[in-house]
């Protein structure tokens, strides 16, 4: 097992102070947008042997089936079909959606043969792969998942009692549900800028002021308005008006499937995603977004988010329940004097520790973590947990 050094992301919309309070470090005064735990060529983790810092990518590839086990290579590749990270939003992320592993897959080879550089600010399709995602909040944590019912969508619209959004409202309410849904959100982001700009700033003063205003949207106002000041004249601003507005409490998360349009807006917690890049953008961004693409990707269907508590097993292991093998997410919630808790498995494992002071022991001895930090245990390696804090735990569900 070893300990991991991890690359901090300093992305534009990260805070300056979450994570490095998790770490226990001073803030340099930047965003600090992401710590990622794993092995993508991005910012791969880093590891100390005996021989000195090597990155984890390296370590696995000099030796698949050892660091991931034989089951794990031979469903996901030689590579670490999972990235951990602790996601630290001090403003909005871009409106976006991920494909499923067809749509990737076809994309992907659609861009190699037309030769769209891998870096192109173009390109849609960084690699084959879907990229299904949990998000476990660590504070109080804010989103937009999903579409809404289009009959509840065009209520809120229609309070807002901005004129050019009355034909949204109309065919959100004339249309089946994903004819309308399709409808509205092409026509947002194909609309002429300078009248969509001006639609937005309309749209923004009224859900200022209907944020502050008791009613059930209230919440979804305040934060349509935020995103707003964040993102001006930005036709995602109308596009997040048509999602479910969802605030997430400490120890709950969220499943991301393909075609999920989703945000996330602020807080702090852990994510954890299929090792891709693959992100087409509806809004709140100035990157690139690809209309088209997007709408063939999108699943244009309304439902409630499905918001996940973490289910005990006997052992005390907390796990989120999702329907895809390339990652499985838990958590150990630790009690000192408690009997040291067995990790079992035959995959590839990251502990990350979110608070107090644990010790993982294993074959070759005990590794002692605290408050943000991590540790990679090889597949087959027996280890355990014991101490007094809270402990993410990702592996593979094979």
């Amino acid at each position: 097992m070893d300990r991991l050094a991890n690359t901090v992301r300093p992305y534009a919309w990260g805070s300056t102070t979450a994570i490095p309070e998790l770490l226990g470090v001073q803030p340099t005064g930047e965003p600090q947008a992401e710590l990622w735990m794993g092995a993508h060529p991005g910012a791969p983790s880093r590891v100390d042997r005996g021989t000195g810092s090597v990155a984890l990518s390296e370590v696995i590839a000099a030796d698949p089936e050892g660091e991931l086990g034989a089951d794990a290579v031979r469903l996901f590749g030689p590579r670490l079909p999972f990235l951990l990270k602790v996601l630290a939003a001090g403003s909005p992320l871009s409106l976006q959606v991920h494909p499923d592993l067809a749509q990737a897959k076809e994309g992907f080879a659609d861009e190699e043969e037309r030769g769209v550089p891998i870096d192109a600010a173009h390109r849609n399709y960084k690699d084959a792969n879907h990229k299904p995602e949990l998000i476990c909040a660590l504070t109080p944590f804010n989103g937009l998942c999903g579409f809404r019912d289009p009959n509840e969508a065009a209520e809120l619209l229609a309070a807002l009692e901005v004129d050019s959004l009355k034909p949204y409202v109309d065919i959100l309410h004339a249309h089946p549900e994903s004819h309308a849904l399709r409808e509205v959100l092409t026509a947002v982001l194909t609309a002429d800028p300078e009248a969509m700009a001006e639609t937005v700033r309309q749209a923004s003063v009224a859900a200022e002021r209907l944020g502050a205003l008791d009613g059930p949207y209230a919440p979804a106002y305040a934060a349509y308005a935020s995103i707003a000041r964040h993102y001006p004249g930005d036709p995602g601003v109308i596009a997040a008006m048509l999602l479910n507005f969802v605030t997430l409490q400490p120890g709950e998360a969220l499943y991301l499937g393909a075609g999920v349009p989703h945000a996330y807006l602020d807080g702090l917690g852990v994510e954890i995603m299929a090792n891709s890049d693959n992100v087409l953008r509806c809004g709140l961004t100035p990157k690139h977004v690809d209309v088209p693409e997007l709408l063939r990707i999108v699943r244009f269907e309304s439902a409630a988010p499905a918001v996940l508590r973490p289910e005990a097993d006997p052992s005390g292991e907390e796990l989120y329940t999702t329907p895809i093998d390339e990652f499985r997410l838990s958590r150990h919630v630790l009690a000192d004097g408690a009997d040291p808790r067995p990790l079992p498995t035959t995959g590839p494992q990251i502990l990350l520790c979110a608070s107090g002071e644990v010790s993982l022991r294993g074959a070759d001895g005990e590794l002692p973590l605290t408050r943000g930090q991590s540790a990679f245990v090889p597949a087959g390696e027996r280890a355990s947990l014991s101490g007094d804090g809270t402990v993410f735990r990702a592996t593979v569900t094979a």
